[in-house]
């Protein structure tokens, strides 16, 4: 297992998708680990020994490599979610980016305007309520529902708005008619667009089936993810 995941590795690397190919390095690094503790041959022990250094060398290198793109604003990270994939709530995708001087966040998203569109954004919230990050500040621009559901909108929003000053956290809600894009920006240079907005999930089977709480747990539409860091973020 450990040499195909170095292998595995190896092939990212030669395709230049660096940030893939180093958790395959770290993964196969690890599992080598356990095959040295294993091995009684003091040949073969050597050997890997061997190989585990040139595989932490290269990991370290593209380490390196991986912190100045983050540096000069070039860094680019990319995720394919399949149709009917699980295991994609929001945790997953933003944890690693919600650093603890994280405390501002942009929202450009123009499709929170149904129910269960607003409680996709409250998730959203949620999370970046519960840290680690210590959010102060939620900037949402969105766009108003066109139909007769643009009341429940706006109070749905505002119900956001309160509960979140009771945990110290300003949201500000902005509209927009032209608004086209999706990102997700937050003030330590991370920004995350999604084909989908926060929108990706497909509606649950029923009100108690698996995956209407736990949106790891839920069906995917297919979508991309793009993560970008950059020097400075732009504000709304």
């Amino acid at each position: 297992a450990g040499a195909e995941t170095v292998k595995r590795a190896v092939e990212l690397d030669l395709a230049s998708r660096f940030q893939e190919s180093l958790v395959c390095y770290q993964e196969g690094i690890d599992l080598l680990l356990q095959v040295v503790k294993a091995t009684k041959d003091e040949a073969k022990k050597h050997r890997y020994r061997q190989k585990i250094s040139e595989y932490m060398t290269r990991a370290e290198d593209i380490k390196k490599h991986i912190e100045k793109e983050k540096q000069d604003g070039k860094y680019h990270k990319q995720i394919r979610i399949e149709e009917d994939a699980t295991g994609f709530g929001y945790e997953k995708l933003f944890q690693e980016y919600l650093t603890e001087i994280v405390s501002e966040v942009w929202v450009e998203d123009p499709y929170i305007r149904h129910v269960h569109q607003l409680y996709n954004f409250l998730r959203f919230c949620e999370m970046l309520v519960k840290g680690p990050c210590k959010v102060k500040t939620i900037h949402l621009l969105t766009s108003y529902d066109e139909g007769s559901g643009k009341s429940q909108q706006i109070n749905g929003l505002e119900e956001i708005q309160q509960s979140l000053r009771n945990y110290g956290v300003t949201l500000d809600i902005a509209f927009s008619s032209s608004i086209h894009d999706r990102e997700i920006r937050f003030n330590n240079g991370w920004m995350i667009k999604i084909g989908r907005g926060l929108d990706y999930f497909k509606k649950p089977q029923g009100r108690f089936s698996i995956g209407y709480c736990d949106f790891d747990l839920r069906p995917c539409h297919e979508t991309t993810v793009d993560v970008f860091h950059t020097k400075h973020t732009r504000k709304m």
